[in-house]
């Protein structure tokens, strides 16, 4: 049996991978460690630009699994908002690689969004597998698709949240 291969977090790594992130239209872009969807434990970069959107929406696993959501920046700064069911803001994070708080975990079940506060903005997170497309995420109906004008204004007002 092959043992499998050491992997490293670069800053060479985060560069290409912000690159990527640059050039997508939706202003961001996952680096996958784990190898398969399968996997027990989901790991990854996801490097954000500012701008991009991202549908609030929340976790609901299968009940053997955790849908817990664990994210680190290590570059950058996040703005985490945690809403109602209604769309409602309850509570948000400042979330830096700098800053007094560097890590947020989210039990299952959370509404939440994420706003990019720095260009090139990098979030390590981990989450219980396997990874299935179509159960990851419980979108909030009333919220606007990707790449729609209005995604584009709730991402100003979100943004505002932290200035």
């Amino acid at each position: 049996m092959q043992p499998s291969p050491i992997k490293c977090l670069t800053q060479e790594l985060l560069d290409e991978v912000a690159a990527s992130s640059r050039s997508n239209p939706r202003g961001r872009q996952n680096y996958n460690f784990h190898d398969d969807l399968s996997e027990k434990v989901q790991r990854f970069v996801n490097v954000l630009q500012m701008g991009t959107y991202v549908r609030p929406h929340r976790h609901l696993r299968a009940p053997e699994v955790n849908g817990f959501e664990f994210f680190v920046v290590i570059q950058g700064e996040v703005g985490i908002l945690i809403l109602n069911e209604d769309g409602q803001i309850l509570r948000s994070f400042r979330v830096s690689a700098t800053g007094p708080t560097r890590a947020v975990e989210l039990p299952e079940g959370t509404i939440h969004t994420l706003v990019a506060l720095a260009a090139d903005t990098v979030i390590l997170e981990f989450k219980e597998g396997p990874y299935e497309v179509a159960a990851d995420k419980d979108f909030l109906p009333d919220f606007p698709a990707e790449g729609t004008e209005a995604a584009r204004e709730l991402v100003g007002i979100w943004e505002a949240e932290f200035k």
